[in-house]
């Protein structure tokens, strides 16, 4: 997608000059030469390929702006060794998987012989940034060696989450790192995602005579079937009045996603003045593809120099005194090496263990692959009832609850089920006492940070509203969903504060945005439309829902998923069950018969 100045960052240290007389820089680089070089380079490679992303990085605070040049450095290494047109497309995604696989050992190492990859070890190391999430996006480059196809806007913005947001996210982590954290509101999550989809289509149509020039017309099949004959034209270089038709409508949409004002609302001012001097420079360009006509088939087009600085000069003041005014962390001292005891948040990644195996010794029963359930769902009911029958303060049963929880993730795995759901604080529940509530929180807070779940093949996610609850706990769980979230195996969606009705409220509410902005026609809008909308969009529907406790009621859980569950029922409470019992709900599910509405066979 990007325009390849050079080849491999050999060729670039190679071709620019050295800057001689520069001062040294003021960020804490470290005192080695070659790790100070390292960083120079990858400065140099930002300013090179993208001038847009250098000026936004020199808003960062000084301190921040090395690490921004080595994330940047490396997307851009990864995408020009994608683009070498000099090898068949196997080859290319070799050598993509090759400097991957080669940074998941300089990790482990703490140190590089590859330039770019020394500073973002580096740059990981002394900012505790955890690079594993960035294995999906290095998987969606190389994937890109063998070009892209789209059917339609839902397949295209999969492709921008995946090989974007991991990076974009990695920024915003530096920001939160430093003691200024780029908060972004969860219910601004959706012009969080606009934004990002923005920028991709932005740089879609900046880069559109290059990839066409390769054979790649990245854009969906949906938005070309608009517009007969376009797509042809594109591809054979003709600028037609279906061409100008069709840029005209992607520009104005582009533009209308990156203006999400209310994105940065309650940010602090620098992190916020960043996001809007971004979004002012894409629509900048916007205005430059909009002006180029037939030329933007020949050549990428840029904005004036007197547009750039009508929209850098003002920021560069805000930015420096938003800096000025907020006390910030500096990094950690540089480790020359990863500890054994402290391995790299990559190597992490590696060391993933099956689950225990049941204190009896038994094992799961076999279910055919047709009768299996892809989702399971759980109303983990009966914790403060178990205490009292046992003369206890209801707290701990919460606390034993746990135990049944992680024999749950067990169970899941050794029969492999691919998706699980648990009910664990219901936005009902902030009426219970407040030592109860305390005690449940906490619980959940510190098994994500050293529960038995993180070494698993398990991708944790959240659901749930973050109102109300405690600021670290929605930190944790956030953290575990970018940690783990490019894990194949079991997808464990753990819901807190979380309400159905509340769930599809927010739903309707983010449609009526969508149809306010003209990102959808409120007259068409059907079942699939409002599934996009949902928080978790790609949770598929719940085959089976089981309570404990002896109650027979869903208590406001996932009303839009569990449509057609099959429920079931036990008496148990939630403490005394163990991974046995998920077996045996499996089971009785696999005898049912399913009709979702048809006749009996």
């Amino acid at each position: 997608m990007r325009i390849t100045t050079y080849s491999t960052t050999a060729d670039l240290g190679a071709a620019l000059p050295a800057q001689r007389g520069r001062p040294a820089d003021r960020s804490p680089t470290g005192e080695d030469p070659s790790l100070r070089a390292a960083y120079r380079l990858c400065r140099r490679t930002t300013r090179v390929h993208d001038p847009g992303i250098y000026a936004l990085i020199q808003l960062m605070p000084t301190v921040l702006r090395p690490a921004g040049w080595a994330l940047w450095a490396a997307a851009t290494v990864l995408d020009d060794l994608a683009d070498q047109r000099d090898a068949e497309p196997a080859e290319r995604a070799a050598r993509v998987e090759a400097w991957t696989q080669a940074l998941h050992c300089d990790l482990a190492a703490g140190t590089s012989r590859d330039p770019v990859r020394y500073a973002l070890v580096d740059s990981a190391l002394r900012w505790r940034l955890d690079l594993s999430s960035l294995r999906g996006a290095m998987i969606s480059t190389r994937d890109d060696t063998c070009g892209r196809h789209f059917a339609d806007w839902a397949a295209w913005r999969a492709w921008c989450n995946g090989a974007i947001t991991p990076w974009v996210d990695q920024v915003r982590h530096l920001f939160e790192r430093a003691g200024a954290p780029m908060t972004l509101r969860l219910d601004r999550q959706q012009d969080y995602q606009r934004f990002i989809d923005g920028a991709r289509l932005t740089d879609t149509l900046t880069d559109l005579s290059a990839d066409l020039a390769q054979g790649d017309l990245f854009l969906p099949q949906e938005a070309l079937g608009t517009f007969p004959g376009a797509e042809d034209d594109l591809r054979q270089g003709s600028w037609s009045p279906a061409t100008a038709a069709l840029i005209r409508e992607l520009t104005a949409l582009a533009r209308q996603w990156v203006t999400r004002p209310a994105m940065t609302t309650g940010m602090h001012p620098g992190a916020a003045t960043v996001l809007n001097t971004a979004a002012s420079l894409m629509r900048a360009q916007l205005d430059a593809v909009d002006a180029a006509g037939h030329a933007l088939l020949k050549r990428a087009p840029r904005p004036s120099l007197t547009a750039r600085t009508r929209i850098l000069a003002p920021a560069r003041i805000r930015s420096k005194l938003a800096w000025s005014l907020t006390p910030l962390t500096v990094p950690r001292p540089r480790r020359p090496a990863v500890a054994a005891s402290e391995p790299s948040p990559e190597a992490d990644e590696t060391a993933l263990r099956p689950p225990p195996p049941h204190r009896d010794g038994v094992r799961p029963p076999q279910i055919a692959a047709d009768r299996m359930p892809a989702h399971v769902a759980v109303i983990m009911d009966g914790n403060g009832r178990w205490a009292e029958q046992r003369g206890l303060p209801r707290p701990e049963g919460h606390r034993a609850g746990t135990a049944a929880a992680h024999e749950m993730v067990y169970g899941a795995l050794e029969i492999g089920l691919r998706h699980l759901t648990l009910y664990a604080f219901s936005t009902e529940n902030w009426k219970r006492d407040t030592e109860e509530i305390t005690t449940i929180l906490e619980a959940i807070r510190r098994d994500l940070d050293e529960g038995p779940v993180r070494d698993l093949d398990v991708r944790q996610r959240w659901l749930g509203h973050p109102d109300k609850l405690p600021r670290e706990l929605v930190q944790a769980l956030l953290r575990e969903e970018r940690r783990t979230s490019t894990r194949t195996g079991l997808t464990l969606t753990v819901c807190i504060n979380y309400g159905g009705r509340d769930e599809i409220t927010r739903t309707a509410a983010a449609l009526a945005q969508a149809a306010h902005t003209d990102d959808i026609d409120p007259h068409l809008i059907g079942q699939d439309d409002f599934a996009r909308h949902l928080p978790q969009p790609d949770m598929p529907d719940v085959d089976l829902l089981w309570r404990t406790g002896n109650e027979q009621r869903i208590s406001n859980f996932l009303p839009w998923h569990t449509i057609y569950a099959e429920l079931y029922f036990t008496p148990d409470y939630w403490p005394d069950v163990d991974r046995r019992d998920l077996w045996q709900a499996i089971t009785e599910y696999s005898r049912r018969q399913r009709r979702h509405g048809g006749a009996t066979q």
